[in-house]
């Protein structure tokens, strides 16, 4: 099989996307066996993960958002 990246790109792709050592692992191993539509798998609950951690940080923001504008609607105008 044709791999396009090198091992170490992957590798240090897949930590600069927040796998850890088990899931980069895992995927490597999907990669040698050549077994593609498991490594879109794992990319894509990667993924998931992601974007479920920057849910909850928007709403963490929200809450924020919510304080300042309350404090800031109570707040004397100058």
């Amino acid at each position: 099989m044709k791999k396009d990246l090198p091992v170490q790109a992957v590798i240090q792709n897949l930590k600069d996307a927040g796998c850890d050592t088990k899931t980069v692992e895992q995927f490597m191993k999907l990669r040698e066996e050549g077994n593609i539509k498991e490594q879109l798998d794992l990319l894509s609950r990667q993924r998931c993960k992601l974007l479920d951690r920057v849910h909850r940080e928007e709403k963490r923001i929200d809450c924020l958002d919510y304080l300042v504008y309350q404090i800031q609607k109570k707040k004397p105008a100058i």
